[in-house]
This record gives structure tokens, sequence and C-alpha cells, in this order.
């Protein structure tokens, strides 16, 4: 019998779909960019067109926004007037594109859940072998290595298995865990023309996106914080945007420990990014603002609250987007009191840092 090859026609990739798709990854930032302003992202797009000839004669910008529009990534609203709007599976998107960007490609796994340093009872097998204990699940049971250890200790001609020749395989404890991501949006976070939101907001989709599909056991809440703190759905992150606000880290925490209050899980931690030091109090119908230098009656505030958490066993980490020095010496001292975690990026670096963050603490803590 001849064995050969089968031949068939070759069917090219087709050109529209490649554009699309990297027209998509474009948009996809521009819209992070523009606060979920699809309307605005477009026109930067075509823009971009204009400079970098992204498109084709064969393949224009008003053939990718039909293309949004019947894949489902963006719609006309209710009186098609041509207002565009994100839909749920652009929201979606924009995350998994922060994901892939900050955090790089992550294989998408079962049940997510926290590694600790105890063993016993678990959830997940390892490969490290113990004797039988009262109270160990029938299915825990090496039955390869108890019978060994029978023939070693009974002989090979009289079969006989007692407790005391029992192994099992050791599991490692999983617990779940609660996280809060605080993220400033104060004025300060696009002041002197940087754009300090856009990375923090693509850090806070890429967080979520990494909870979503590596540890789905765990929650997270989001809360934005200015003048006042309130939350925040994690579809609305791609809309968020800075706002005439000062900096009431005080409210930030006060929210965070209420939304971990109510947490069931023993394990819960908060994450605040910031580029700038606390300079609000609410008292009362009033607000107490000092823009100027560190005020001791705002920062000691803070401080007390970072004690309180650390009573509660709950670390803060710290990302500080500011190299000045009297800013990092107020964060040094917020993260003793807190005995905490505190980094002072850069707004390239900020992802990696969450990101080994989260899963140091995982280890760590968890």
């Amino acid at each position: 019998m001849a064995i050969g090859f089968r031949f068939s026609e070759y069917i090219p990739p087709q050109q529209e779909e490649e554009n699309f798709e990297s027209l998509l990854k474009i948009f996809l930032q521009l819209v992070t960019f523009t606060s979920g302003d699809v309307a605005e992202a477009l026109s930067w797009l075509n823009e971009l067109d204009k400079e970098y000839k992204l498109t084709s004669d064969k393949y224009g910008i008003g053939d990718f926004i039909e293309d949004l529009k019947k894949k489902g990534f963006i719609d006309d609203g209710p009186q098609q007037d041509g207002n565009f709007s994100l839909t749920a599976k652009s929201e979606q998107g924009i995350r998994k594109s922060a994901l892939e960007e900050i955090f790089g490609k992550l294989k998408k796994g079962g049940q997510g859940s926290h590694a600790t340093s105890h063993t016993g009872i678990g959830d997940e097998a390892s490969t490290d072998r113990r004797e039988y204990r009262f109270g160990d699940a029938v299915e825990q049971i090496s039955m390869t290595d108890s019978i060994r250890n029978a023939q070693v200790n009974h002989g090979i001609g009289e079969f006989r298995l007692t407790e005391q020749d029992l192994e099992v395989n050791e599991t490692e404890h999983k617990s779940q865990a609660s996280t809060v991501l605080m993220i400033d949006i104060s004025h300060s976070m696009i002041l002197y023309g940087e754009d300090r939101i856009t990375p923090a907001k693509k850090v806070a989709m890429a967080l979520a996106e990494l909870v979503k599909q590596k540890y789905p056991k765990d929650s997270l809440d989001v809360i934005v914080f200015g003048n006042d703190a309130w939350q925040i759905e994690i579809k609305d992150l791609p809309y968020l945007q800075v706002g005439p606000y000062h900096t009431n880290t005080v409210a930030g925490l006060e929210l965070a420990m209420d939304i971990l209050r109510k947490r069931k899980t023993a394990n819960k931690q908060i994450f605040m990014i910031t580029d700038g030091k606390p300079t609000c109090l609410k008292e009362g119908l009033h607000y107490y603002k000092n823009s100027f230098g560190l005020d001791r009656k705002v920062v000691n505030k803070t401080l007390n609250l970072a004690a309180q958490c650390r009573r509660l066993k709950i670390p803060i980490t710290t990302f500080m987007i500011a190299s000045d020095p009297y800013l990092q010496a107020f964060v040094d001292e917020f993260t003793q009191v807190n005995n905490g975690q505190a980094y002072y990026s850069s707004l390239k670096g900020l992802g990696h840092l969450v990101f080994r963050d989260y899963k140091q603490n995982r280890k760590k803590n968890f």
C-alpha cells in the first residue's frame, strides 16, 4: 500500500480579518485613553490612518466601523443617530487587551485559589507523601505506596494491610482572598500634562481580568477616591475619568475597610494606586483641604487608618507614582505603620509590580 500526500487548495488568510484584528488592537487602546468615548477614539484612529496608512484601498476605516457593529463591539444606541457606545463584549476585550499588555499571555486555568504554607486535608494534591492520620479522606490514600509498605513490614507471603502501612498523598490548603483596589482620580493624575490615569486604569482592568481568569474564587472590588470615595463596577473601568478633586485617602481607606468587613474570607488586602499625598478630609458636611505640603491633620488621620488595617490583618500595598522625596517619606511611614508593601514605580513598570505583588501576597500571606 503506497503512502502518499493529499493536496488541497491553499486558502490564504482573509485580508479583511487581519486588518480588522490589527485595527481592533489600536481601537481598544484608544478607547481606553478616551475613557470610553467611541467617537473620539474613531476620530483618533482616522488621524493615525492618515499619518501611518493603517488601511488600504480594499479595507478602510468605514469597513472597520461596520465590522465593529456586526461583531458586537459597538452599537448605535436606541435612536441609531451615530452616537456609538461600547458593548459588554468591548469592555471585556479592553480588559483582556490590558491583561496581555501588562501581564503577558496567561493560560486560563481551572478553579483559581491561593496556595498556603499549610498542608493537610486540602484541595490540591502535592508530590509529598506522609503517614495516614485520622480524618484523612480515603481518596488521599496512595495504594501503591501503602501496599509496598505492607510487604516490607509483614512480608510478601502474608498480605496484611494495617493502618500503620497506609501512606497518603499530601494536599495543600487553598483559600479565598478578598481584594479592594483603590484608584486615585484626583486632579493631580493629569497634572502638568502627564497622563497617569490611563496606566492606572489599565492596571485595574488587567488585575480584574487576572482575578476572573486565574482566581475565580476571589472577590475583587474597585473603588475610586477624590474628595470622596465610591465603589464602581469592573465594567465601568474603561470610562474612568479624573475629576477636579483633592485626594481624600481617608475616605478611600474607610470605604475599603467597610467592603472588606462584609467579606467572610479570612484573607483580605488593599491595593492603592496613587500619585499624590493625602490633601483632603471630610468633616461633617464640609471638606478640609490643604494642597501645600503634608498637612499633619490629614496625614495623622491617614496613618491611624493604616494602623487600624494592620490590627485587622489587612495589608496595604501602595503603588506610588511619584519621585518627590518628601512624598516617598510619607509613603514609607504609612507602609511601616501598616506593615504593608510600597513600590515607587514609573508608569511603564506599574503593571508588572502589581502582578508580582498580587502573586507574592497570595503565596506569602495566604
